[in-house]
């Protein structure tokens, strides 16, 4: 698990990696979510990867609580724009979609992951990314976005997402995507409350166990508002504090909005570890 092969692009996992997200939808809870405009959407990619992204996450369609769903040629025409230039410009591009016709019209265009809420479960992804050379992060969801924080419920939520996980990775594998191609992601706020969130982070090293990096993606969630009483604009601080106690446990790469406040606090955070590691 030393390194992340997504496509053409090879990053090593010593330290966490950053994934700025680029919300190309009008109705995305997130400021940046309102860049439906392609040119703006780049723009705000590139300000991104200057603040120090390693991979630009571009997404067509919303999948908070009650989104509604978008239809495959508007998500493709959202999302292709925004995907050649980044790519073209050599960035490390992710397509988040659940859909295999985006992820195609994708991987065509240049994306070197797919960030998958449904872990390949559509029909046709998981051959979708097997041919191809991308890496795929899998998601574990309860539910479907519509409805999936109705009534959440597990009888063991760590044991239960990292059986989810394992037998996901497994498929992968079966299907010829190598584990350096592979990450995992928790889901939090997909399909869990608020007791299920924190026991996933409290136990994330049990994830990490399954020996493939997994990804922390709590910037801006509901959780954060329900532990701190802020709004969505101003949960910048506690997504930091979110995302180094994913880091803590394990996580090796972080999914956020606010790309420059991570990297200062990771830039602490690497300081700190490594001069640990020299003692």
């Amino acid at each position: 698990m030393s390194c992340l092969h997504a496509g053409s692009h090879r990053f090593s996992l010593a330290r966490p990696l950053v994934m700025g997200i680029v919300n190309v939808t009008p109705d995305s809870f997130s400021d940046e979510g309102r860049l439906d405009d392609s040119r703006a959407a780049i723009r705000h990619a590139l300000k991104l990867l200057e603040e120090g992204a390693d991979i630009l996450d571009v997404g067509g369609e919303s999948t908070r609580p009650g989104a509604v769903a978008v239809a495959v040629d508007e998500e493709i025409r959202r999302v292709l724009p925004v995907i050649e230039a980044l790519a073209g410009r050599g960035c490390a591009v992710s397509v988040d979609t659940m859909k295999p016709e985006v992820m195609r019209a994708a991987l065509g265009a240049g994306a070197a992951m797919v960030n998958d809420v449904m872990a390949l479960r559509a029909p046709g992804a998981l051959e979708t990314v097997a041919a191809s050379t991308a890496a795929v992060c899998l998601m574990h969801m309860q539910g479907e976005p519509q409805r999936m924080q109705q009534a959440p419920f597990y009888t063991d939520v760590v044991e239960e997402v990292k059986e989810f996980l394992q037998d996901r990775v497994a498929a992968c594998e079966a299907a010829g995507i190598g584990r350096e191609r592979l990450v995992i992601d928790p889901g939090f706020g997909f399909g869990k409350t608020l007791e299920h969130n924190l026991a996933l982070l409290r136990h994330l090293n049990r994830l990490a166990e399954l020996g493939v990096p997994v990804l922390a993606g709590l910037s801006r969630k509901s959780m954060l508002g329900t532990l701190t009483g802020r709004d969505v604009g101003a949960r910048e601080f506690a997504g930091v504090a979110a995302q180094l106690a994913a880091v803590a446990r394990g996580a090796r790469l972080v999914r956020v909005h606010n790309v420059a406040a991570m990297r200062d606090a990771l830039a602490i955070w690497n300081a700190v570890e490594e001069q640990q590691d020299g003692t």
